[in-house]
């Protein structure tokens, strides 16, 4: 009641670069010689599909990542994945590591 009238925001940042990779693909295919062409436009594929993953897939990906580096097997939703979490990422909140599981367990790979 007091000091919580609204629910407290999710503050994670997203940093994404795959735009600026496959932009600088594209020029290197731009003037590739013919032998260069098919790897540099598979290239190109792969990072414009990395480019277009939403930011919830993004967290996702960063948290099954920290989990699987830590070892946990369980559901990745669950209070140990939550305890997990935060010993791989000490800074992180419980909001924000509870958010984060639950956004990961809804965003299957």
């Amino acid at each position: 009641m007091f000091g919580r009238g609204k629910t407290p925001e999710l503050n994670v940042l997203v940093l994404r670069d795959a735009d600026v990779v496959a932009h600088g693909i594209r020029q290197a295919l731009a003037t590739a010689t013919p032998e260069e062409r098919p790897g540099l436009k598979a290239a190109v594929a792969v990072a414009e599909r990395a480019a277009a993953a939403s930011d919830a897939e993004l967290r996702a990906r960063w948290v099954r990542e920290r989990l699987a580096e830590a070892g946990h097997e369980g559901p990745v939703d669950s209070v140990g994945a939550v305890k997990t979490l935060r010993e791989a990422a000490p800074g992180l909140s419980l909001l924000a590591a509870v958010q984060l599981t639950k956004d990961a367990a809804a965003h299957r790979p």
